[in-house]
Parts: C-alpha cells; sequence; structure tokens
C-alpha cells in the first residue's frame, strides 16, 4: 500500500474529505461496472484463504473481516467493495424517510491520528429507495442493513419508525443491525437505555421475522451500561452485538486540542478509538460468550487489529476509517495477515481463537491485561 499512501500525502489530503469519498466510491462503482475488469481486479484483491472461512449469524462467509456502516450508506456500490475483498458489506445508516443529513462540512481528517471525525446525520435516500437496490443486489455478496431513527420523528414514534425501516429492508438483508449509538441525531443514544431499547428491540424483532438481528453500541457506555445491554441481548435472544460506534470522547489526541474543538461535535472514528472499543468488547465476551456473536469495529487498521479482535471475542470484524487511510489493497493486507497468524497460533480455525484472550485472562484472574495470545507481532502491510 506504499503508493496509495503517496497518493494520500499528496493529492487526497488535500481534497475535501467528503468530496475524496464520492470520487473514490464513484471510481470503485465504475471499475466493478465492468465485468473483465471486476474480475481482474478481484483476483488481484480478493484471493481466497480457505482457512479464514467462518460461520456466524448462521451464515458461511469467505472470511470474518467486512466493511462498517458508514460508508455505502444507500447500498449503491455493493459489488465495487466485494470486488475488493471485503467478505461483508454493512450498507446504511438507513432510515424510514429519506434526509440530506447535517449541514457541510461535516466530514473531517484527523492524519496525525489516523483518525476521522463525522457529524453527517444519517444522510440517505430512505428505505424506500434503499430497498429495490438491495434486492438488486449481486449474488453471493453477504450484505447486513444498518438502521437508525429519523431526525424529524419525535423519539415517542421511534419504534414505529425503525419497524417501518425493518418492513422495507429485513426481507433484503442476510442481517439486520439496529444503530442507536450514533452520536448525531438528538436523542438518539439515549435508546441504549434498557428501558427504552428492550420495547424497541422486541418490535424490530417481531417485524424482521427470521433475519438475524444485532445491536450497535456506543463505546462511550460505562461499564455497567455495557454489561446491561449485553444482559438484554441474551434475554432477548438477540442474535449479535456490534462493539462499537464512533465516540465523543477527545483524549490522547495528536492533533492539538484547538483544532480539534474548531472542528465541532461530531464521532470520532480510526486508531484513537480502538482502545476502548477492545475493551468494550472484551467485556461483553465476558458477560455472553458465545450466546451471541460479537462484531468488533473501532480503529481497526491492521491485521494484527484484527487478531486481537478476534482473540477479545469477536467472530466478524468490521473497518471503515483504516479504509480512508490504507486505499483499496487493504483488505487483501488483513486477510493475508490474519492467515499468518492464525497459522502461527496454537489454534486449529479462526473459530477455536474467537474469545481466547478473554478466556485465559479470567482464567488467569486478570481482567484488564492484553489479550496478545500467539501472534507474529507483524502489521499488515
Amino acid at each position: 500500500m506504499p503508493a496509495y499512501r503517496l497518493l494520500f500525502a499528496l493529492v487526497l489530503r488535500r481534497i475535501d474529505p467528503e468530496r475524496a469519498h464520492r470520487l473514490a466510491f464513484g471510481l470503485i462503482r465504475g471499475v466493478a461496472r465492468v465485468p473483465g475488469l471486476r474480475a481482474a481486479v478481484r483476483a488481484r484483491l480478493a484471493p481466497a484463504h480457505p482457512d479464514l472461512r467462518v460461520r456466524a449469524l448462521g451464515l458461511e462467509m469467505p472470511g470474518p473481516f467486512g466493511l462498517a456502516a458508514g460508508f455505502d450508506k444507500n447500498a449503491t456500490g455493493i459489488a465495487g467493495l466485494a470486488m475488493l475483498g471485503f467478505d461483508h458489506v454493512e450498507v446504511g445508516t438507513v432510515t424510514a424517510h429519506p434526509q440530506p443529513g447535517n449541514p457541510r462540512p461535516r466530514l473531517f481528517r484527523l492524519t496525525r491520528d489516523r483518525a476521522l471525525l463525522n457529524r453527517m446525520g444519517f444522510n440517505n435516500d430512505g428505505a424506500a429507495a434503499v430497498a429495490p437496490r438491495l434486492a438488486r443486489r449481486p449474488p453471493g455478496v453477504l450484505v447486513g442493513v444498518n438502521i437508525g431513527k429519523t431526525k424529524a420523528v419525535p423519539d415517542s414514534e421511534a419504534i414505529a419508525d425503525y419497524v417501518a425501516s425493518t418492513r422495507r429492508l429485513a426481507r433484503h438483508a442476510d442481517y439486520l443491525v439496529v444503530n442507536v449509538s450514533s452520536p448525531n441525531t438528538p436523542g438518539l443514544r439515549d435508546l441504549q437505555a434498557t428501558g427504552r431499547l428492550r420495547p424497541l428491540l422486541t418490535a424490530v424483532r417481531d417485524a424482521a421475522g427470521p433475519v438475524p438481528l444485532l445491536v450497535k453500541i456506543a463505546p462511550d457506555l460505562a461499564d455497567e451500561d455495557v454489561d446491561a445491554v449485553a444482559d438484554l441481548a441474551v434475554e432477548l435472544g438477540l442474535d449479535g452485538v456490534i462493539a462499537t460506534n464512533t465516540t465523543i470522547a477527545r483524549e490522547g489526541l495528536a492533533t492539538p486540542p484547538e483544532a480539534v474543538s474548531a472542528l465541532g461535535a461530531g464521532g470520532l472514528s480510526g486508531a484513537p478509538l480502538a482502545e476502548r472499543a477492545l475493551q468494550v468488547l472484551r467485556r461483553l465476551y465476558a458477560r455472553v460468550g458465545d450466546r451471541v456473536t460479537l462484531i468488533g469495529v473501532g480503529g481497526v487498521e491492521t491485521a494484527e487489529d484484527a487478531w486481537q479482535r478476534i482473540l477479545a471475542g469477536a467472530t466478524l470484524v468490521q473497518g471503515y476509517s483504516g479504509f480512508v487511510y490504507a486505499g483499496a489493497a487493504w483488505p487483501r493486507a488483513i486477510h493475508r495477515g490474519l492467515a499468518e497468524r492464525l497459522a502461527a497460533s496454537p489454534y486449529a480455525t479462526l473459530a477455536d481463537a474467537v474469545g481466547a484472550g478473554t478466556r485465559a485472562e479470567h482464567a488467569d484472574g486478570n481482567t484488564g491485561g492484553s489479550t496478545s495470545g500467539n501472534t507474529s507481532g507483524k502489521e499488515a502491510s
């Protein structure tokens, strides 16, 4: 990926982040529309790693690494993203009604921290427009659909709003995610309180039918609230929990505080989120074990990061900000590094590695240490 890093440093970082996203995503979609070119790119960037195959959420997946929600908000580029080697693609966040999102500028790079700050505000075309695109998605690509609350809908009607999206979208999804953790829709995170989350998830569960249902939580939850969500997931028989969304914390950044403050409100993603996201994941796994599928996301940049998520308890791993900083070859590097780490580990399969570090910690009576396991210590390249 050195060539991409040079391109980023010389060109892309000088372009408004949202415009750069549109240009890059447009190029990905354009390449994917040419069958021969799409096949050639896929052969180059998405070689099979049979040892990384995983079963999760009742689905057979070619590997554990997927693209997190936020990149393809409207399900317009699924084929192109699969072409690059993502094992699954989570689209959205989609709301029941179309909405433009927050005023621009609303997406910012913190390059010294390898991070992004966004206050996009669930800009999307709405469930009615996204549903037919999902219905036409290419076969063989696993797609999750992330749904959120329409900003204009009052809190008292939030459940009905989520249910409306579910009824339009669930039939076209391999799994469905209830997003109650974005910091960019006023009041949304209040829905993470179990008293409000229980009726919401129950209603969505009824509307989704047999489609696997997950909830995505914030890294800013207190530990006892993480435990409460974990217990609720088990109680309701949810299929999974995604840990975590972006953070409103700003501690420990290399970017000067005054520069960060000047950017305004929003959710921070990327490298600074990694440690807290990993802590939440470990806590969830210690609470639910294998009863609920966990997806680790937040600060995943390298194969080592992904491996640590697996050892901590994640069956699946996702990334987004790392894609911005590493480019199109990023999924290939993650897969190659994971295959190397699995081969060098004491685990026969990736499933055997899931949660092994957290289990070892608890067996040793240590709840705060590393889940390093037996790793090579190399970063993905």
